[in-house]
């Protein structure tokens, strides 16, 4: 669990806010349970720590504030329009016996392991993420499907995943679909009838054909002129 400083903040301008964020810190608000709402701040290094790892929204995270620790989530990280910088976030307390709504990440393991997908099959996911009401001292950082022995045509539904004690989807009623080994998809040129293929063939026979009689016709007609020729020469000559 990422544990993260933070530091009470006092600031009640648009100015001391922005002065927060020119020495590297980024204001904050801690909000939930009994306690009132807390405005903090922490360094821009820490949160930016905190958005690269791989599913920040769902990861419940320790801040350390005067001393005292409180387990928390990231409900909402605000950016600048312009740096793409963090401006500000809300972090969201978790207390015990509370149930959260969140989305879960779904992991796919032993892809190689899968009959189907070794003889070409696809693996198409129809849900990365899994919303589910989770009691909040027991929220998973991920769902995990095991492809293992899995064949083409096989059907993965949330019913085949094990779900953590009163771990519940928020959609009920159906046994909806996480993802499927699907048949591999080759798209092949349709063949040409039998029909239009022998009419190619009698039309590119017929063309010859032409094009036979055309250089015969040519032949004869310079003959012609041939014998034309040598019958003036003869007569010239007498």
């Amino acid at each position: 669990m990422s544990i993260i400083q933070a530091t009470i903040r006092d600031t009640k301008t648009k100015g001391q806010v922005n002065d927060l964020r020119s020495k590297g810190n980024v204001p904050g608000i801690v909000y939930g349970g009994e306690q009132p709402n807390e405005k903090i701040s922490i360094t821009t290094k820490e949160l930016k720590n905190l958005i690269n790892k791989e599913n920040f929204l769902s990861n419940v995270i320790s801040i350390n504030l005067d001393g005292k620790e409180q387990k928390v989530l990231t409900r909402n990280i605000a950016f600048d329009t312009v740096t793409d910088e963090p401006i500000h976030f809300d972090l969201m307390r978790i207390v015990k016996g509370g149930k959260i709504i969140l989305e879960i990440p779904v992991k796919f393991i032993n892809n190689e392991l899968s009959p189907g997908l070794k003889r070409g099959g696809v693996l198409n996911i129809v849900r990365r993420k899994v919303e589910l009401r989770c009691p909040a001292e027991n929220i998973p950082t991920e769902l995990v499907v095991d492809l293992e022995g899995l064949d083409i045509g096989t059907s993965i539904k949330i019913s085949s995943i094990s779900l953590p004690e009163n771990v519940t989807p928020t959609i009920q009623g159906r046994d909806f679909v996480i993802a499927t080994v699907a048949a591999p998809t080759v798209v092949k040129e349709p063949e040409k009838p039998a029909e239009a293929a022998e009419g190619e063939a009698s039309e590119g026979a017929e063309a010859a054909a032409e094009g036979g009689e055309k250089t015969s016709t040519d032949g004869d007609k310079a003959d012609g002129e041939k014998a034309k020729e040598e019958d003036k020469s003869s007569s010239d000559k007498k």
